[in-house]
C-alpha cells in the first residue's frame, strides 16, 4: 500500500539503490510492515520521551541527570539534522525510483540524514552510558528504527549509516563533556 506517490527523477542503478529496493520489498509482507511502521512511529519521539520521563521520575538524581542529558543532546541533534537536510537536500528514494514505495508519510521533504536514526543512536548511547542495563532493549529498538527507515522507503541505506556515525559522534562528544 503506497501512501505517497513518487515524483520520479532519474536514478542510476547503484548497489545502494538495489539494496534499498530489496529492503523496501520486505514491506509487502503485512507482519513486517506492521513491525517496522510501529518502530518508526515510536521512533518519532514517543519512545524517547517516555524513556526520559521514566528515568527522570524513577531514576533519582542520576535518572534526572540522564534525562536532562538526553534532552539537551536531542536538541543539538534536531538542529544539526535539520540544517544538514536544508543544505544537502537529497530527495527521498521513493521520489527517485518507481520501484521504491513510501509505506509511511515522511516528516519532511529530504532524505539525508535519517533524523529517526540519528536520534535513536544518540539517545541510546547516552542512556546506556548512564544506565548500561538498558542496552538489552535500546540496542534492538535502535536497529529496528534504523532498518524501518529503509524498509518503509523513506531513506537510503547511506542516510541511515551516516546518521549512525553522526549520532555516535555526538553522543561521544556529549558524554566526554559530562
Amino acid at each position: 500500500m503506497s501512501i505517497v506517490k513518487p515524483t520520479l527523477l532519474p536514478e542510476p542503478a547503484t548497489g545502494e539503490l538495489r539494496l534499498a529496493l530489496a529492503l523496501n520489498q520486505l514491506g509487502v509482507h503485512r507482519p513486517v510492515l506492521l513491525l517496522f511502521r510501529a518502530a518508526s512511529r515510536l521512533g518519532d519521539g514517543v519512545f524517547w520521551y517516555a524513556l526520559m520521563s521514566v528515568l527522570a521520575v524513577v531514576g533519582g538524581a542520576e535518572g534526572l541527570a540522564a534525562a536532562t542529558h538526553m534532552a539537551l543532546t536531542g536538541l543539538v541533534v534536531a538542529g544539526l539534522y535539520r540544517a544538514m537536510k536544508g543544505v544537502i537536500r537529497r530527495p527521498r528514494p521513493f521520489r527517485r525510483h518507481a520501484g521504491i514505495v513510501a509505506r509511511v508519510r515522511p516528516l519532511d521533504e529530504f532524505s539525508f540524514p535519517s533524523g529517526h536514526t540519528l536520534h535513536a543512536v544518540t539517545f541510546s548511547l547516552v542512556a546506556i552510558a548512564w544506565f548500561p542495563f538498558l542496552a538489552w532493549i535500546l540496542l534492538p529498538f535502535t536497529l529496528l528504527v534504523a532498518a524501518s527507515r529503509v524498509i518503509l522507503g523513506v531513506h537510503y541505506p547511506s542516510d541511515v549509516l551516516a546518521a549512525c556515525a553522526i549520532g555516535a559522534a555526538i553522543a561521544g562528544i556529549s558524554l566526554s563533556l559530562v
